[in-house]
């Protein structure tokens, strides 16, 4: 029987670490292609993969839609309403856009007031209201302590070839109530709005 030679050893050595340097180099390869070590070597096949996802694109936020328009005594001059809306404490959010095409400026002063509540709506939107013709009754918009409007306050004139918003919180009609009137001042009434929740 043959003896190992100090070659034959160092041969076995000399393979055993070049066996462990692939290895290791496997595993570092893998890790960076995110697979694991069993995948070193492996090709995928770039027709089997399909088409790269594209990259994200951010949402963009869907266009409110206008529940109700009406046109303006004065040409030009309308509004849109966007909401109209039940929220806590028994009440109900309107929301709108006054517009000016026209080539005037719209003051407000006391154009848009209650003038049963002592006219402290000056430059307000305090006598919009809503009617619910089925229920006969009328809205008007909630007051504080100091019988101010809570509602769009201390508004500037609206120049033209501009918009405004403008809200006004109201005391909510029964649940069983689903469509409302309202009635902003100088403007044609706008029937049968849908109360959102």
């Amino acid at each position: 029987m043959r003896r190992k030679t100090f070659f034959d050893k160092y041969a076995l050595v000399s393979f055993i670490v070049l066996a462990l340097v692939l290895l290791h180099y496997g595993f570092i390869m893998a890790q960076q292609k995110g697979g694991s070590a069993g995948e070193w070597g492996s090709k995928e096949d770039p027709q089997k993969r399909g088409p790269a996802a594209p990259p994200p694109q951010p949402q963009a936020s869907a266009p409110s839609a206008v529940l109700a328009t009406a046109d303006g005594e004065t040409p030009g001059v309308r509004v849109e309403v966007m909401e109209l809306k039940r929220v806590s404490g028994g009440t109900v959010n309107l929301r709108f856009v006054m517009i000016n095409d026209s080539g005037k400026a719209v003051g407000f002063g006391y154009s848009f007031v209650d003038r049963s509540h002592d006219v402290v709506d000056f430059n307000s939107i305090g006598g919009v209201h809503l009617i619910d013709a089925a229920g006969k009754k009328k809205y008007f918009v909630v007051r504080d302590t100091g019988k101010k409007c809570v509602c769009s306050q201390n508004l500037k004139d609206l120049q033209p070839k501009s918009r405004m918003n403008l809200w006004a919180k109201f005391p909510a009609p029964p649940e069983n109530v689903e469509k409302i009137s309202i009635v902003i001042p100088h403007f044609m009434p706008l029937d049968d709005v849908p109360i959102s929740r």
